[in-house]
């Protein structure tokens, strides 16, 4: 080896050497530049005009790591909304850097724990981005009785951020939530929401007894529609909102494997457990039965949230799904947080990427 290679690679061991000794320091620098290009840039900025949906959320109460409690973000143009917000959505509201405090309104489809157990945080993180107002929470009555009971909750917290913060940094009439429950009952079936020029919010009753009322949600916005069921029984609401839908989110239960999970539950000398996975199917809703719906409401996609059982490893999918990719002809998906698809205005395009 020549005199010259030997100094090239004693030089290259140099660099490397001493790359290694400051890698702290680099990895500082390069920390502080990625946060504040993060920070200083609007994430919904930067989206096309048109409507936006991201799973915050898939999963259900049983524990999954690649799922969260339930929560989709919607985006309608400029405006970020939440239905339903489940334990640690908050949390990859802003992995998916869509930040809570730009949350404009969250929407509730009912009040079962594992969908509104993140309000708290989320109200939490709205006020910390200097909100003037409360978060907006909409939902079927008995959404006050929810907001006022965390309202209560986090009092006290309230007055800790205020006194260490500040008024002007935690704006006092900015904390908490603020209910705003829209009727609707078996007489009146759906209820518009929110109606402006170039979107329409509406909720329609689903079958979801013993809760009553329970509600999915159909947002549409310059020729896009979604809809979201909620969670629910298969039901013809469902199909009548989701008619010639772009994206159908619908919850979807295994019944076979939460079956063999109950049986597993009672072999094990768990009783309590193994009923309530006897119970569970009840009121939910198979793949099968959710591509039955979405087939028949023409439907362009379908994606399967609150999945019911984990699905541990890849090769359960198949056995989860059934015959649902033979019955429903349109794009399916089976939803992991961090999804997300945006559908362009007066377009017919669906592009999904990942922001997880």
């Amino acid at each position: 080896m020549s005199k010259r290679s030997l100094i090239i690679i004693g030089v290259l061991v140099a660099l490397i050497g001493g790359g290694f000794l400051l890698r702290g320091k680099i990895a500082v620098a390069l920390m502080e530049r990625v946060l504040v290009k993060t920070l200083a840039s609007d994430p919904i900025d930067a989206l096309p005009d048109g409507l936006h949906v991201g799973l915050c959320g898939a999963g259900s109460p049983l524990p999954d790591a690649d799922r969260a409690g339930p929560c989709v973000a919607v985006i309608a143009g400029k405006k970020l909304f939440v239905v339903d917000i489940g334990d640690g959505a908050t949390r990859n509201l802003s992995l998916m850097n869509l930040g809570p405090a730009r949350v404009d309104a969250a929407f509730l489809t009912h009040f079962h724990s594992d969908h509104i157990d993140g309000l708290g945080g989320l109200m939490l993180q709205h006020w910390g981005g200097s909100a003037q107002r409360p978060l907006t929470v909409y939902g079927p009555p008995g959404v006050d009785q929810v907001v006022f009971g965390f309202n209560t909750a986090y009092a006290l917290d309230r007055g800790y951020r205020i006194a260490h913060h500040g008024p002007k940094v935690m704006p006092p009439e900015g904390s908490g939530g603020e209910a705003r429950p829209f009727p609707i009952d078996a007489a009146h079936p759906d209820a518009l929401i929110i109606d402006e020029p170039d979107l329409k919010v509406r909720a329609f009753l689903v079958d979801h007894n013993p809760v009553e009322p329970a509600v999915g949600y159909i947002f549409e916005y310059k020729g896009r529609k979604v809809v979201i069921s909620g969670d629910t029984k298969p039901t013809a609401s469902v199909q009548a909102a989701a008619k010639d839908a772009d994206i159908l989110i619908h919850e979807a239960l295994s019944p076979e494997l939460v079956m063999m999970m109950q049986k597993s539950a009672a072999k094990a000398g768990r009783p309590n457990l193994a009923a309530i996975l006897h119970d569970i199917p009840g009121y939910h809703t198979s793949p099968e039965q959710a591509a039955t719906i979405a087939q028949k409401a023409g439907v362009k996609m379908l994606l399967l949230d609150h999945i019911v059982p984990p699905l541990r490893l890849k090769a359960l999918e198949g056995p989860f799904l059934g015959k649902a990719r033979q019955i429903f002809h349109g794009r399916l998906v089976i939803g992991t947080d961090g999804d997300f698809f945006t559908l362009p205005a007066n377009s017919t395009a669906i592009k999904k990427t990942r922001r997880l």
